[in-house]
């Protein structure tokens, strides 16, 4: 199976690079490439891509508003893909914003090349969270500063079972499938129908938002 992608960032080497690096690939297809948010989120409602490689900071619109727009998208428009963010560690604060607003996941700009493409892969298939351990990280940075949204997300825990639950806390302290397989004795695609059941359930995306949501519910704290 193909995945489409299109690359959106404002430096044109970093869009070449990339686009060379990917489009050698015999199961990516790079179908357009855009210099800001704006003509990013408007390259996507053309082109339908499977997921876009989204730059934090541009001009115009940057990566933050331009992943709102494609993942919270108007009445009459169907299409959202998965969001890869581009990012360096002085943008954090973005990259956990971007990580509410519903992106999949974020990669170094400086990551080797291989990371990038099993990253796209990875992103694409839904299957799990890019770099879960650093991901898991950045966001337990905020939420020391943020207090915990204990209210409604506490309350909406209680949709859980009790296994759904010790599932959930061991996605957000980042557990893979196997590893959480592992660690509950149980089979890994008893694993896999537990995590769906907990993102249907919360109403939630992906596994990345299921990390966000594990530590504002208070499920998670900082430093466990």
């Amino acid at each position: 199976m193909t995945t489409r992608v299109i690359i959106v960032d404002d430096q044109a080497m970093v869009r070449a690079g990339f686009a060379a690096l990917l489009a050698a690939q015999p199961d990516i297809d790079v179908v357009g490439e855009a210099p800001d948010g704006a003509q990013g989120v408007e390259l996507s409602r053309r082109t339908h891509p499977d997921l876009v490689l989204m730059d934090v900071r541009m001009p115009e619109m940057d990566g933050l508003e331009a992943t709102r727009r494609l993942l919270t998208p108007p009445p009459g428009v169907t299409h959202r893909p998965r969001v890869l963010m581009l990012t360096t560690f002085d943008v954090d604060d973005y990259v956990y914003e971007a990580l509410r607003a519903g992106a999949s996941g974020f990669l170094l700009k400086d990551a080797p090349p291989a990371d990038l493409i099993a990253a796209v892969r990875v992103v694409a298939s839904g299957d799990g969270l890019l770099a879960p351990s650093v991901t898991r990280r950045l966001i337990a940075d905020f939420a020391k500063q943020r207090p915990a949204a204990l209210g409604k997300a506490a309350l909406r825990l209680k949709a859980l079972t009790e296994r759904e639950t010790e599932v959930l806390t061991l996605v957000a302290r980042g557990r893979s499938n196997t590893e959480i397989a592992e660690e509950l004795v149980l089979a890994e695609q008893t694993v896999k129908t537990h995590v769906s059941r907990v993102l249907t359930k919360l109403d939630l995306r992906d596994r990345a938002q299921a990390v966000v949501f594990a530590y504002e519910s208070g499920l998670v704290a900082p430093g466990e």
